[in-house]
């Protein structure tokens, strides 16, 4: 963790991969002018992530994904919700907000895309991971061997105690449950380790298991870092993390063909992911 709080994982180093991204904790300062659904434009004073915008939309716990493929301005809206934000621009990084939810930040290193998705266990069990990763597919032709995926900070199995409808949601969703929640001795309530279910749902798309990076801290626990739900009974703050390109001087840009799908027709489509 750097001293302006954020955290970040080796695989997204900018040397390496060509993104930058952090994951956010209560001490980072990235968030307290983040204004939900417009476009924020960051300088390296905060975070050190470089200039960029940073776009943050409203969270609904469902899996429907918003696709920025052009350029944005501080005077665009977006007013609806998603759950998942995807982009090829350089000079936008994709922002979740959580406080107990897994943030997601994908990066394909083929086709440079990247995503930020915030899965709640109603988001996890509906299949947000897969959904995401198809629209990527879809709209840019991602191969989910060329995947990255970092995991961040969120409720852990060691505190996240969850009742029957979000086990019976597990159930449903997880072919193998006994590998995501247990049971202690006295307890009629399982405790979820969604990180875990999130990173099995990965590999079931087909993402390499050494292309899965995970930041295995508890929310609950760790109260000095991490602002919690579960543990305060309310939203006390949220915690913001995000993923961009790396803009690259002279690069050929990948998807030069990818702005003649029709906005009308782009809008039908929006079971899969929304385009901007």
């Amino acid at each position: 963790m750097s001293d302006t709080g954020i955290i970040t994982v080796p695989a997204f180093s900018p040397a390496r991969s060509g993104v930058r991204h952090f994951f956010g904790t209560r001490r980072s300062s990235v968030g307290r002018h983040l204004e939900v659904g417009v476009p924020v434009l960051v300088s390296q004073s905060a975070g050190g992530i470089g200039s960029a915008w940073l776009l943050s939309v409203k969270q609904v716990h469902g899996t429907d994904a918003l696709v920025v493929d052009r350029s944005v301005t501080a005077d665009d809206r977006f007013p609806a919700g998603w759950d998942a934000l995807i982009t090829d621009q350089p000079d936008i990084m994709v922002a979740v907000r959580t406080a107990d939810c897994v943030p997601i930040l994908m990066h394909d290193t083929r086709r440079n895309v990247v995503a930020a998705v915030h899965a709640g266990w109603r988001g996890a069990v509906a299949g947000i991971v897969e959904k995401t990763v198809g629209v990527m597919t879809a709209r840019f032709g991602t191969s989910p061997e060329h995947l990255r995926i970092g995991i961040g900070p969120s409720a852990g199995g060691c505190c996240y105690e969850v009742d029957e409808p979000v086990l019976e949601g597990v159930y449903r969703a997880c072919s193998r449950p006994e590998q995501v929640v247990c049971f202690r001795q006295g307890r009629k309530k399982g405790y979820l380790d969604l990180k875990l279910l999130v990173r099995r749902q990965a590999l079931a798309v087909g993402v390499r298991s050494d292309a899965i990076f995970s930041v295995n801290v508890c929310t609950i626990c760790h109260e000095d870092l991490f602002f919690s739900y579960r543990r305060d009974g309310k939203v006390v703050g949220t915690m913001v993390s995000a993923i961009g390109l790396v803009p690259r001087q002279g690069r050929k840009r990948a998807s030069a063909n990818r702005h003649a799908l029709p906005l009308q027709y782009a809008r039908r489509a929006a079971t899969n992911g929304r385009r901007f």
